[in-house]
This record gives structure tokens, C-alpha cells and sequence, in this order.
């Protein structure tokens, strides 16, 4: 039985991956629609602005996590659940969410005005989106990852006269390396797919603000094509994301003082 609801879900999942591909190769000319100027426009815009989003993920994310993972505050384990909630909240709303907080009716948006900070319809918008609805991934893995390292390794290194951040550097962190890499990977495919927030709080300007998720979503309008062309790489971008997961989460990694 579990077999056969395997097979019935590969094919659920297969088929509609498999058309894909078929009907790109059947428009034909695929590597002329992706080395357009609007593909490799959005192309380029989305992967600068994902990389942006990872080192701001990255950044705040590991220490916050690490905060997490070693607190018993019940504060904190209040603030665990809730930075949980993006993964759960339609990406339109956290859009709009973010729209209400930044605009220029916003909450904060007029504070910003003043000072000469417009971020709704910019690329910084396009950030602030992928970092909202990506970094709870991260967060979410690497608490894990810590939590899964004895602190009773950390206690030790201290008593030799380690310090603390430097048992955080040789110790801890690979410890903790393939879940953090396992967590940066989702993190990242999160942003670089990111729509609904983008669309909402950053708008569909080419060049500006278009990722490759809006270009597709604009080309399936006038040329399917490029469209279809557009959605393979995302699906290549996607499948090698899933290799590289596997990889990280089958390697041993060990921390030495």
C-alpha cells in the first residue's frame, strides 16, 4: 500500500515537471529565449539580490539562533514560535504587511520620508521581501543544529582556557555545519522563488524590482516561450539546491581546537 501511494505521488509530482520540460524543448530556441535582455536582466537581478538576502540572513540569523538554541528563557520560547509564522503567512500578505509597516502610509514609512529613505518599488524592497519570508528557514535549521551539539564540548573547551568565541568558531559551529548549510540552502531557494511579497511591496519594474519568478509571470503574458525557458532554469536552480542538501547533510564535519 505504501508503495503504491509512493508511485501515485511520484507521478503527481513527476508529470507536471516532466510537461514542462517537453514544451520547452518544443518551443524550440530555449538558450536564445534565456540570453535575452529581459531574461538575463531578471536572472541577474535575482541572484544579486538573493545573495544580499543570505549574507543579511546569515549575519543576524546565526547568532540569533545560537541565542535560541542554548536559552530557557520562556520570553525567547515565545519569540521561537513566532519567528516561525513567515513560513506559515501567504507571501501576499507578509506583501502587504511589510507595505503597511514601510510605506509611505505606513507606520514607519513616514519616519523614513523625512530622512530621505523611500524603500517601497526599490530593489532594496526586493531585499527586505527575500529576507522576510527566507530567514525563518535558516534560523529554524540552525537552531537545530546547535541544539543537537553537548554543551558539555563547549564547557570543556572554556576550562582550557578557550574563550567562548573562539569555541564558537572551532567548536560549535561545524558541529553544527550541516544543518546550518542544510538551512541556507532552503533559505536560499526561498528567496530566489520568492513572488508574492516581492510583487506586493517592491512591484514588477524591470531591471529595478523584476526577479525571475515576476519575469516569468510578465512573459507568460506575451511570449510563453521564454515564459517555459525561464521556469526550466528555475527548475535547474531548484534540483541542483536538492543536490547540494544532499550532499551537505551526508557530510561528517568535525570541530577541533
Amino acid at each position: 500500500m505504501g508503495s503504491s501511494a509512493g508511485i501515485v505521488y511520484l507521478i503527481f509530482i513527476g508529470v507536471p515537471l516532466a510537461a514542462l520540460l517537453v514544451s520547452a524543448v518544443r518551443q524550440g530556441d530555449i538558450l536564445g529565449s534565456l540570453s535575452s535582455d529581459f531574461a538575463l536582466t531578471a536572472l541577474k537581478l535575482s541572484l544579486m539580490t538573493s545573495a544580499i538576502s543570505m549574507v543579511v540572513v546569515v549575519l543576524v540569523g546565526t547568532p540569533f539562533a545560537y541565542l535560541l538554541a542554548r536559552s530557557r528563557s520562556a520570553a525567547l520560547r515565545v519569540v521561537d514560535s513566532l519567528i516561525e509564522l513567515p513560513i506559515v503567512l501567504p507571501p501576499v500578505v507578509a506583501g502587504v504587511a511589510m507595505l503597511m509597516a514601510f510605506g509611505r502610509q505606513g507606520v514607519i514609512g513616514p519616519a523614513l520620508e523625512n530622512v530621505g529613505i523611500a524603500l517601497p518599488f526599490t530593489t532594496v524592497a526586493v531585499v527586505f521581501a527575500q529576507v522576510f519570508v527566507a530567514a525563518p528557514f535558516y534560523i529554524r535549521a540552525s537552531r537545530i543544529g546547535f541544539q543537537a551539539v553537548n554543551t558539555e564540548y563547549e564547557d570543556i573547551s572554556q576550562t582550557l582556557g578557550v574563550s567562548p568565541l573562539r569555541t564558537f568558531f572551532r567548536l560549535t559551529l561545524p558541529m553544527a555545519g550541516p544543518s546550518i548549510l542544510a538551512g541556507l540552502g532552503l533559505a536560499w531557494a526561498r528567496a530566489f522563488s520568492e513572488f508574492g511579497a516581492t510583487m506586493m511591496f517592491a512591484g514588477n519594474l524591470t531591471g529595478k524590482t523584476q526577479t525571475m519568478p515576476l519575469a516569468i509571470m510578465t512573459a507568460m503574458e506575451s511570449d510563453l516561450g521564454e515564459a517555459l525557458a525561464l521556469s526550466v532554469l528555475l527548475l535547474a536552480g531548484a534540483v541542483m539546491v536538492l543536490v547540494v542538501l544532499g550532499l551537505a547533510t551526508r557530510r561528517r564535519w568535525t570541530g577541533h581546537l
